[in-house]
């Protein structure tokens, strides 16, 4: 058996863990800068807030009686540490699918526990870290996830719901959901199957599988086979091949200096390489992209980007910034105020089945060498002593780039300066 853990309105969840005067309150988190409504609670749904809405657009009646806090993704990060710490001790194999999701194996586990299992694993993790999570049982990962949604919508099930392959229950749940619903079946696919007569998962689960095959993916015959009580998927399939890495934000107020967006791309490409280099990939060339606010009524608009390739692929972090210096030369205006710039590695190739050419044949293994053991010396600091400890160049102070983070709450966890205080007497 297989369990989906899933934490509820995690990001919402997270805020009110250490400020439970927002229980019962409609609480929204927001973008970076502020931006939209990237996390809803119940009572912020039942509003009728979108996921996605921009804060400055909602009705003010919404914007009085909600609550919207800017993104604490440190205070998020470490509490979705936490939560898998506890379910490594439920189960010795757990597979982080997402900062609020985790699978967990029960293999060899008595069979007629696991639900009791299951109660134990929700209120651990609601004792130890006060989130709450709903888990859903089942021989495969993608029944997984709709034993979770039944948990999470089912109040019957306590939090806690076990699917068989074959049960009744199984049965008129799937009959029940609409294929788009599926985990692995996107909207265009479920209109595809639509026009087959396949709407609802237990018409896909009876399909035939080679046909699936033939008129779509191997991806989505496994998911046949997954609904049918058949493990055919590890995680690796859910996910496409990476194409491209992508580092952009909106800046805190709009900007006509050079400098300031030197620094901005600067640090976007930092990141990019570090997102590259944990994905074990390399890049054969750099795009860097800038936009003023076309929402500004008689503002100059320039909106452009400029794509760099490199000489051959690299995930040095120096490389790709040399790039990202070269585009924005190429870019930049004068008498324009930016609003945002972002950095895209683009055709990217796996860094241990790559091919090399020529010149990477001559070229010196030291030099490689060398290389290779700079950036992982970079990224070990960085993870070990805290973001930025190493980084190409120093930023101003007050630079427009900087994130607005008005909302935000402390990051109780993972600052000392932050720290809850209590108040006695």
């Amino acid at each position: 058996m297989i369990a989906l853990v899933d934490c509820n309105n995690f990001y919402v969840s997270c805020e009110r863990v250490f400020a439970p005067r927002l229980e019962g309150l409609p609480v929204g988190v927001l973008s970076n800068n502020d931006g939209c409504v990237v996390a809803r609670s119940r009572e912020l749904k039942a509003l009728g807030v979108a996921m996605g809405a921009p804060r400055h657009l909602l009705p003010p009646a919404i914007r009085r009686q909600a609550v919207l806090l800017s993104s604490n993704y440190a205070l998020y990060g470490d509490m979705s540490r936490r939560v898998n710490a506890i379910l490594a001790e439920f189960s010795p194999d757990v597979e982080v699918y997402s900062i609020d999701e985790s699978f967990l194996s029960f293999a060899g586990f008595d069979a007629s526990t696991l639900e009791v299992r299951g109660q134990r694993l929700r209120e651990t993790v609601g004792r130890d870290t006060g989130l709450p999570v709903c888990v859903g049982l089942a021989p495969t990962r993608v029944l997984a996830k709709v034993a979770n949604r039944a948990a999470k919508t089912i109040a019957a099930y306590e939090g806690v719901c076990r699917l068989g392959a074959d049960d009744p229950a199984t049965r008129a749940l799937l009959q029940r959901l609409p294929v788009g619903a599926l985990w692995g079946v996107a909207r265009r696919t479920a209109e595809r199957l639509a026009l087959m007569g396949i709407e609802t998962a237990w018409q896909l689960r009876e399909a035939d599988p080679k046909l699936i095959r033939r008129t779509f993916s191997v991806v989505l015959e496994r998911i046949v086979w997954e609904l049918r009580g058949h493990a055919a998927i590890v995680l690796e399939d859910m996910s496409e091949p990476r194409q491209r890495i992508m580092v952009s934000r909106s800046f805190g107020r709009l900007t006509g200096e050079r400098h300031e967006l030197e620094a901005a791309v600067r640090q976007h490409a930092a990141r990019a390489a570090e997102k590259l280099r944990r994905q074990r990939y390399l890049a054969r060339a750099v795009m860097v992209m800038v936009r003023t606010n076309r929402f500004l009524a008689g503002e100059a608009q320039h909106n452009n980007n400029v794509v760099v390739p490199l000489a051959r692929p690299s995930d040095d972090s120096r490389t790709l910034l040399a790039a990202a210096r070269q585009a924005l030369g190429a870019l930049f205006r004068e008498g324009y105020r930016y609003q945002k710039c972002g950095v895209m590695l683009l055709d990217l190739v796996d860094a241990r089945h790559h091919q090399l050419t020529l010149y990477d044949a001559r070229q010196s293994e030291s030099a490689k060498g060398r290389s290779q053991r700079l950036m992982a010396a970079v990224d070990k600091l960085n993870r070990e002593m805290g973001r930025d400890t190493v980084r190409f160049g120093l930023p101003r102070h007050h630079n427009a780039w900087a994130l607005r983070c008005e909302r935000r709450s402390p990051r109780y966890t993972t600052r000392w300066d932050e720290l809850m205080t209590v108040r006695t007497g």
